[in-house]
């Protein structure tokens, strides 16, 4: 592809998300016209008052916590399928919503299966606490190992069991635990990108930046590990540092988001072969932005349909997207007739 027809997908991205992310603000329980939106970001008065706050203390955090959420999956998705050079590597390979689960497990579920009463802090922050506790305690077990293994392979399988001994873990509490703890688990486990506070989305676009930072300080190196790991050390890539920075930018990215939205799986797994499929190029330069834009416009159309337009139904996030996005991703592959990696 020449320059200009990048130019040319980046611009055609960008509109549709764009009018994916006015779509999303516009749609819900309560239809909010578009030209009223324009009105409210432009200083002037809506025609209803309901409306003003549901569109700047409810749906406008949402919307952008479909953003974050989406670009951040994709992106991780897209470093561990480089690192690993598996193309069904995703961003929760290394066990980082495994651990997330557990915290959030211990949390909700410990009180009665440890005997103990559980420790509630207020509302959704006690949730966030305990899954970020998780992440973070997995991370550090991960990073302990990548420190004494040298080959990526093994790090892969040594993270597949880390959420294996995780998800045991979370099956033993499930099993003696009460059956509305087990109900609020089970909530918690299908996603949600709503009930977001405006501290806590300033949180989570903080822990997305620095993410993302360390993704593209990272661009050159993701480049050469495509020629595999003997060649790119011959080269002369670091690679323990830059698997080390790989790792921690791929935890900050899915660990905070777990801990702000729930696990939402399927996004960082697939958008990466979406964008693959209408960008061909193996150019980490060009796939980041992308992949960044495609998971951010594929999050916001699903929760535009999971929150059931003009209904006051709300379906599971994690339901939706992999409903919405696996169909896509088999239609691209039969189409193509062959995976893009």
């Amino acid at each position: 592809m020449s320059k200009s027809t990048y130019t040319y997908c980046f611009i055609g991205l960008t509109l549709v998300l764009l009018l994916s992310f006015f779509l999303n603000l516009s749609l819900g329980s309560v239809h909010i016209p578009i030209n009223e939106i324009f009105e409210g970001f432009t200083g002037g008065e809506l025609s209803k008052k309901s409306w003003e706050y549901i569109l700047l203390d409810y749906r406008l955090p949402k919307a952008i916590t479909a953003v974050i959420a989406g670009a951040g999956l994709a992106v991780a998705g897209l470093l561990m399928q480089t690192l690993f050079r598996n193309p069904l590597a995703g961003p929760f390979v290394l066990g980082i919503s495994s651990g997330a689960s557990l915290g959030v497990a211990l949390y909700i579920l410990g009180g009665t299966a440890i005997g103990i009463s559980s420790i509630y802090i207020s509302g959704k922050w006690g949730l966030i606490l305990a899954s970020s506790v998780g992440s973070a305690s997995v991370l550090l077990i991960v990073l302990s190992v990548a420190s004494r293994v040298r080959d990526t392979m093994a790090l892969l399988i040594i993270g597949l069991m880390v959420g294996s001994i995780t998800s045991a873990v979370v099956s033993v509490l499930s099993y003696f635990s009460k059956a509305e703890e087990l109900q609020r688990f089970i909530f918690w486990s299908f996603g949600s990108l709503g009930d977001l506070s405006w501290r806590g989305v300033y949180i989570l676009t903080g822990c997305f930046v620095i993410g993302i930072f360390l993704s593209i300080l990272s661009l050159k190196s993701l480049n050469t590990l495509l020629l595999g790991d003997m060649y790119a050390k011959t080269l002369g890539l670091k690679f323990s540092r830059t698997r080390l920075t790989i790792i921690i930018s791929t935890s900050l990215l899915a660990g905070s988001i777990t801990a702000f939205a729930g696990p939402i799986a399927f996004i960082g797994l697939a958008v990466p072969h979406l964008i693959r499929q209408v960008i061909p190029t193996a150019n980490h330069v060009i796939l980041l932005p992308a992949v960044m834009i495609g998971g951010a416009i594929l999050m916001l159309l699903c929760d535009t349909l999971a929150q059931v337009p003009y209904s006051q139904y709300t379906l599971p996030i994690n339901a939706i997207s992999a409903l919405l996005g696996a169909p896509v991703v088999i239609w691209l592959l039969v189409r193509k007739k062959k995976v893009l990696f």
